[in-house]
């Protein structure tokens, strides 16, 4: 089969021009645009034991500890995934550490930290201050809750501010300690944005574009109000300046809460996908180009939600919002559905949705008396006293949904065979899916039929997202647990090793270095072997 002559030609342009060059590999949270977090990392340990570190001073004795390399403080709360990138770490956390004279621990800031890789050692800081309008947008002590994307010498980061800054990976030489500010875009005063809580995504390029979920949401009520419905919730700027080049408000007034999840972006049936998920459980996936008058081209958008399902301002409604990033594997784009830790417990669903076909391509449409689809709703979408009815959709790209297994078949889900809500997303790898969720349930599924292979109860609740380094897969919880499982269909427990304090990130490899950052605490774990591997900074 071969491509039409201008289409190839548009593809190799594409392919060569607006994405990376090798030579610039991208570091960003989920190892890459796609947000599957696999890592080609090499000779990472199983165990480790972190040693004492004292709780007073946090001075680490390392003659005490097996398999780590260094230790490096953080904040009080730390909700960043650390970023490796040459030489450098880069971790997202509050100002707890006060590495800065002029800014003291007891000042409440957004941090970003840069250490040396090799060492641990503190080399600057990017520091913001908070939001006047307060925890309604910018909640107290939580600093900056996202992970930058890494290219070359510039990153890029979303502040606690509701700010996309770009920044100079070295620092800023006339002012030692601090960073070096290239551009910054404040979404909050040039969109009239207004998010929920805080602002928490993770910002990916497809080529020149920087691709960012706003964090608009609701005003926090129970009745959840939306005050900026006509503000965007997905955007591309331009990488090198910063200017806006388009936006989408799509979710609009049926936003449900906060809308905290990240882009993803690949090609996906020879057509560059940046896939958005959006704050009213829906899915939309747009062309990552520059489009035209400042609007993308949609390609596809998939409602996460049953039909007949409810908002509830408290949260125990079926209806829910999407949390984790969109990943896209093995040419699919896999979804869990996930709500505000603050909502507790309750159902969840992993979706896998084949990216090629356009529309509306939800699972089922609602269609009033006449037959003709009802526009999306915000608490419900279909009003059963006005005649309105569900209906399959012919159009659907649902390859297979998950909402758990009744293994013991008594005809019910107990709590072990249930797929609960998930703050952090799937993982995948040699056909197998990995996710944790809110309740600490890991589940490991078939990637291709959604057929369930196990489950395993972490006994505490699980925040991040799984990581996978050759045939092992590590998962961390709120006790400060890290699981490392076999990559396998059959259960394999290999070990558990705490690190002092709760794991809401994902792990991270690069060379044969495993770095986790904990609420307080940077981790660089290797075996003795690795202290001086040359490939280690590559």
């Amino acid at each position: 089969m071969h491509l039409p002559t201008s289409l190839a030609l548009l593809l190799l342009t594409f392919l060569t021009t607006a994405l990376p060059a090798a030579t610039e590999p991208e570091a960003q949270w989920g190892n890459s645009p796609t947000r599957n977090n696999v890592s080609s990392a090499r000779g990472i340990p199983i165990e480790w034991n972190i040693g004492r570190i004292d709780p007073k001073t946090h001075e680490w004795d390392k003659k005490s500890a097996k398999n780590v390399r260094w230790v490096a403080r953080l904040g009080t709360q730390t909700y960043g995934t650390p970023i490796v990138a040459g030489n450098r770490v880069f971790c997202a956390t509050n100002n707890g550490a006060g590495y800065l004279k002029k800014f003291p621990a007891k000042v409440d800031l957004g941090c970003l930290l840069c250490f040396d890789r090799r060492s641990g050692k503190f080399l600057w800081q990017h520091s913001v201050p908070k939001h006047s309008a307060g925890d309604a947008v910018d909640w107290e002590q939580q600093g900056i809750c996202s992970s930058p994307l890494v290219q070359g010498d510039r990153l890029w980061l979303v502040t606690n501010r509701g700010e996309v800054v770009c920044l100079d990976t070295k620092g800023n030489s006339d002012a030692p300690g601090e960073s070096r500010v290239v551009w910054r875009f404040d979404m909050m005063r040039q969109l009239g944005v207004v998010p929920h809580n805080m602002s928490s995504c993770s910002v990916t390029a497809a080529g020149d574009l920087l691709l960012v979920n706003t964090s608009n949401g609701t005003d926090g009520s129970r009745r959840g109000a939306v005050p900026a419905p006509k503000a965007p919730s997905f955007i591309a700027l331009d990488k090198t300046s910063g200017k806006l080049v388009w936006s989408d408000a799509s979710p609009g007034e049926n936003l449900l809460h906060g809308q905290w999840s990240s882009p993803a972006f690949t090609v996906l049936g020879g057509v560059p996908q940046a896939v958005f998920a959006g704050g009213d459980g829906w899915v939309y996936s747009f062309e990552a180009t520059r489009g035209a008058d400042r609007k993308p081209k949609l390609l596809w958008k998939f409602d996460c939600n049953p039909k007949d399902s409810l908002w509830e301002g408290d949260g125990m409604g079926e209806r829910a919002n999407l949390i984790a990033a969109p990943v896209i594997a093995d040419g699919r784009v896999f979804v869990v559905t996930g709500h505000d830790p603050e909502f507790g417990e309750a159902n969840g669903r992993i979706w896998c949705i084949n990216p090629t076909r356009r529309g509306d391509v939800s699972p089922t449409l609602v269609v009033d008396r006449q037959g003709k689809p009802v526009p999306p709703r915000r608490l419900s979408a279909v009003d059963s006293a006005a005649g309105e009815k569900v209906r399959p959709n012919p159009n659907s790209a649902a390859v297979w949904q998950y909402t758990g297994h009744d293994a013991n078949a008594d005809g019910q889900l107990d709590f072990e065979e249930t797929m609960h809500r998930s703050l952090g997303m799937v993982a995948v790898k040699d056909n197998l899916l990995f996710v944790g969720d809110l309740t600490g349930l890991v589940h490991c599924l078939d990637a291709r039929s959604g057929k369930p292979h196990w489950t395993y109860d972490m006994m505490a609740a699980v925040w991040g997202s799984p990581l996978i380094v050759e045939d092992r897969v590590y998962l961390g919880d709120e006790d400060g647990d890290v699981a490392v499982f076999a990559l396998s269909p059959q259960h394999k427990l290999l070990a558990e090793n705490n690190l002092g304090t709760a794991v809401y990130t994902a792990p991270v490899a690069a060379g044969s270095t495993l770095f986790i950052s904990t609420r307080t605490h940077l981790f660089a774990i290797a075996t003795d072997s690795a202290e001086n591997r040359d490939g280690d900074m590559k």
